[in-house]
C-alpha cells in the first residue's frame, strides 16, 4: 500500500477535519490517558537521554515542544497538517514547520538533533516505514529515536493479533470529532522488526501502566542507529 493510497490519505484527511477539537482537547487536558500516564511518560523518556535538541515528528499542536522547551531543549516540530503547525506556532516553544512523511522519506527535510520523537504519530503503513527510515540521517552522533504508540496487546481488542489496518474511533473524545482515521496495527514483534529493518538497534522498551486499570496505556521504544 503506497503512502498516498486511500488508507494513508484518510489519516491526513481525518486530522484536517478535526484540528479545532483536537487542539481544544489537548490544551484543556480532556484526554484521560494522556493526563494520567502517557504525556509524562514520553517527557521522561526523552529527558532520560539528556538532549540539547529534539525533533518532534508529527508534533500536532506543539504541546511536547512546549514541555521540552521549558526544560531547556531546543525543539523543532514538523507536521503534515498546516493548521496544526499554525496552532503550535501561536503558543511557541519551538520551530515548527509543515513537512509530510513523504517529504521526510524523500530526504527533503534536514535536521541535526540529539533525539527524534514520534509520540502517537505513526499511524500508517508504508508512510510510517518511510518516515522511520529517514530518521537516522537526522540524528547527531549518539542520538536516539523514541516512539510512543498504542500498546498492541491492549489495543488489539477482540481482533486477531496480527498486522493490518484497523478502523479508527473517536470514542470518548466527544461529539465534535468526526470521520475517525484508520490506523495500521502492529504487534510488538513487528514494531521491533520494523525498527531493525529501518537501521535501528532497540535499547529498551517501556510499558507505562494506567493507574486505574493496571493495563498498559502505551508502549515506548527507545532505539539508536546501528
Amino acid at each position: 500500500m503506497k503512502p498516498d493510497s486511500p488508507s494513508d490519505a484518510k489519516i491526513v484527511q481525518s486530522w484536517r477535519k478535526n484540528v479545532a477539537p483536537w487542539v481544544a482537547a489537548v490544551r484543556e487536558g480532556r484526554i484521560e490517558s494522556r493526563r494520567q500516564v502517557t504525556d509524562a511518560a514520553i517527557v521522561e523518556a526523552v529527558m532520560s537521554r539528556s538532549p540539547s535538541s529534539m525533533l518532534d515528528v508529527g508534533c500536532g499542536e506543539g504541546w511536547l515542544a512546549r514541555e521540552l522547551g521549558a526544560r531547556g531543549v531546543q525543539v523543532t516540530g514538523i507536521d503534515a497538517i498546516p493548521e496544526l503547525v499554525e496552532a503550535a506556532r501561536r503558543d511557541g516553544g519551538g520551530d515548527f514547520q509543515v513537512v509530510s512523511y513523504g517529504e521526510m522519506a524523500a530526504g527533503k527535510f534536514r535536521a541535526s538533533v540529539d533525539v527524534a520523537v514520534c509520540n502517537f504519530s505513526l499511524l500508517g503503513n508504508e508512510s510510517t516505514e518511510g518516515a522511520i527510515r529517514a530518521v537516522p540521517a537526522l540524528l547527531n552522533p549518539g542520538g536516539a529515536f523514541i516512539v510512543q504508540t498504542l500498546h498492541p496487546v491492549a489495543a488489539c481488542g477482540d481482533l486477531p493479533y496480527r498486522d493490518g489496518w484497523r478502523e479508527g474511533s473517536w470514542s470518548g473524545f466527544g461529539p465534535e470529532f468526526t470521520d475517525p482515521a484508520p490506523w495500521y496495527f502492529r504487534t510488538l514483534e513487528s514494531w521491533g522488526d520494523l525498527l531493525t529493518d529501518c537501521g535501528f538497534r532497540l535499547l529498551g522498551r517501556r510499558e507505562p501502566l494506567n493507574p486505574r486499570t493496571g493495563q498498559p496505556a502505551s508502549v515506548i521504544f527507545i532505539s539508536v542507529p546501528m
